[in-house]
């Protein structure tokens, strides 16, 4: 009869000798860790490894022990990038970045993130607001994949749900329901209302919470100015996603508090004079318009 305790035993001893002899020391380690290589599996990899000289993902590959989505997991989690398999954490499938991370979108969602690194937040500056023209523009929907790809780069992220109207994040992350931004600016709650994702280690939501009867008039009070200075002393990027400009001025109350606002259009669909009329409005809030994005779906 096999002992639980001497298999143990021996699979520690395992990944600690794959550590030594496999140059990607720590893939062995993490494919026993997760239940997907035994023991002896990892000696048949290395004897593989060792004939060949080729690396231990491969020859696991190669041998039909595990197969390229299993090592794309084990390489992320070695360069800590986080992402998920399809059914995996509860969320939205439509969260790209948090899904197909290597898909063709997701690598245009980095290079806007680059951009704003570059032109907006290496500046000092921590807070940007996500700003759609109509409610069909998908601003919602690309709001939680910014987020994501700033946490999966390693800075500290909140998303903020400041859609007091019609919120979008609090399912998007399949978050129980709770208070949020409405009830801490109406003084019935505190910063405990951020909700860390688990499947993400730099990312907070912060949902809208209970919908309330006057949410232009919460987002204009003082207590949304003192909240948004917590919030950019605690976190490096601070996005909020806030109601389409179309359906009130709540957009302009939290873009100008934020500073910095980013524009979300959608092809063949949003008209470039309501885009202009919303740049402009902006501005005249001080707030500084840093492009335009224009989804496909």
């Amino acid at each position: 009869m096999n002992s639980p305790i001497l298999n143990a035993v021996a699979a520690d001893q395992v990944a600690e000798h794959a550590a030594e002899t496999n140059p990607a020391s720590s893939m062995g380690a993490l494919l026993l860790e997760a239940g997907k290589l035994r023991p002896e599996d990892v000696e048949r990899v290395l004897r593989l490894q060792k004939e060949s000289g080729i690396r231990f993902g491969e020859a696991a590959v190669r041998l039909g022990l595990v197969g390229e989505e299993d090592i794309r997991q084990m390489l992320a989690r070695q360069f800590s990038y986080p992402y998920l398999r399809k059914g995996q954490g509860g969320l939205s499938p439509r969260l790209a970045a948090a899904y197909e991370p290597f898909s063709p979108q997701v690598e245009a969602l980095r290079a806007i993130r680059s951009q704003l690194m570059l032109r907006w937040f290496a500046r000092g500056r921590r807070a940007l607001a996500v700003v759609g023209i109509d409610p069909e523009d998908g601003a919602a929907l690309f709001a939680a994949n910014l987020a994501i790809v700033f946490a999966q780069l390693g800075e500290q992220t909140l998303l903020v749900d400041a859609n007091l109207r019609a919120p979008r994040q609090q399912e998007a992350f399949a978050l129980k329901p709770c208070q949020g931004l409405s009830d801490l600016l109406a003084g019935r709650a505190g910063l405990d209302v951020v909700a860390r994702v688990p499947a993400f280690a730099e990312l907070s939501v912060m949902p809208a919470g209970t919908l309330p009867p006057n949410p232009q008039e919460l987002l204009a009070r003082d207590a949304f100015r003192g909240l948004h200075a917590q919030l950019e002393s605690r976190y490096d990027v601070v996005l909020y996603d806030v109601p389409p400009f179309e359906s009130g001025v709540d957009a302009i109350a939290v873009a100008g508090r934020a500073g910095g606002a980013l524009l979300v259009t959608r092809k063949h669909h949003t008209r470039i004079a309501h885009v202009g009329r919303a740049a402009e409005q902006l501005a005249d809030a001080g707030c500084d318009i840093l492009g335009s994005v224009v989804m496909e779906f």
